[in-house]
C-alpha cells in the first residue's frame, strides 16, 4: 500500500491518555456516571498529555524516555491498539505493528499454522499468504520448526518468527517496539538489513527504543517523552543527548 505523499503519514494533535493505578475490580454503574462528570479520578494518572506532531511519508523517527514515561503507550494509540481520552492520531495509510512479539500467534498451533493466522490478521491475503510463506519461513530460520507449537519456541525463535511476518507486509508504516533488543546478534544484523530495505523502499518508520545505536543508525528526527509530555522534538542526534544528559549518574 504506497503512503500518500501530500499528506503526513501520522499525525497527533493533543493527545492525552489515562489509565487507573489501581485496576482491582470494576467500576460500577454509578462510578461510570460520576466519571461523567469530572475530568478525572484520584485513583487516575495521566500516560500521555497534550502531545502533538506530525510525521511526514518516509520519515524515520525514534521516540525515547524513561521507562514508564509513556512510550510504548504512545505506540499502541499510533497503531490503533489503544483509543486516546482527548486528542486524536490521524494515521495516512496502514501500520505494520511490531510491537509485542506474541501478539497475534496462539501457544497450541504449529509455526506453519500461526504464520497463515499472524499474517491474516495482518490483513494478508491467501495468495499473498502462499506466495511469501517460504521466505518468511527461510527468514525466520524456522524450516526445521514448521511443526513445531509455537509455545514451545524459544523467545528468540518468537522474536524471528514476529518480525518475519510483519517485514513481509506491504504496509507504508512500520511501528517497532524495542522487539530488536532480542535475539543473536547475526539475527539482529538481518533485520537491520531488512529494516534498511524497507526505508529505501520509502517506509516510515516509528521506533521506540532505548538503544542508542538503533536510534543513531535508523532515525533522522526523535521523540523525547518525559513526565509524559512531549519534552522535545528535534534531529535524533540532538534528543538522545538531552535525554543522556537528563539521565547521566
Amino acid at each position: 500500500m504506497p503512503a500518500i505523499a501530500d499528506r503526513p503519514a501520522i499525525e497527533v494533535s493533543g493527545l492525552g491518555v489515562r489509565f487507573r493505578r489501581n485496576r482491582r475490580g470494576r467500576r460500577s454503574i454509578k462510578d461510570m456516571f460520576a466519571d461523567a462528570s469530572r475530568r478525572s479520578r484520584p485513583d487516575e494518572f495521566w500516560a500521555l498529555r497534550d502531545v502533538s506532531f506530525t510525521v511526514r511519508p518516509g520519515e524515520s523517527i525514534g521516540v525515547v524516555g524513561r521507562n514508564g514515561q509513556g512510550k510504548s503507550t504512545l505506540l499502541k494509540l499510533v497503531a490503533g491498539v489503544l483509543l486516546a481520552d482527548e486528542g486524536e492520531v490521524r494515521v495516512n495509510g496502514g501500520v505494520a505493528p511490531l510491537i509485542e512479539i506474541t501478539g497475534g500467534f496462539v501457544g497450541d498451533l504449529t509455526v506453519r499454522e500461526n504464520v497463515w493466522l499472524a499474517a491474516g490478521l495482518h490483513g494478508m491475503a491467501k495468495h499473498e499468504i502462499a506466495r511469501r510463506y517460504d521466505e518468511i519461513i527461510r527468514f525466520a530460520e524456522l524450516e526445521q520448526s514448521e511443526g513445531t507449537p509455537y509455545k514451545h519456541l524459544s523467545n528468540g525463535m518468537k522474536v524471528r518468527l514476529a518480525f518475519s511476518v510483519v517485514s513481509q507486509l506491504d504496509e507504508p508504516i512500520l511501528l517497532v517496539d524495542e522487539v530488536l533488543a532480542v535475539g543473536d546478534k547475526s539475527f539482529r544484523n538481518k533485520c537491520y538489513r531488512r529494516i534498511d530495505e524497507l526505508l529505501a523502499e520509502g517506509r516510515t518508520l516509528f521506533l521506540v527504543s532505548h538503544n542508542e545505536k538503533d536510534l543513531r543508525r535508523f532515525c533522522t528526527r526523535g521523540l523525547y517523552i518525559r513526565d509524559h509530555v512531549l519534552a522535545l522534538d528535534a534531529p535524533i542526534g540532538e534528543v538522545v543527548d538531552r535525554y543522556n544528559a537528563d539521565n547521566a549518574e
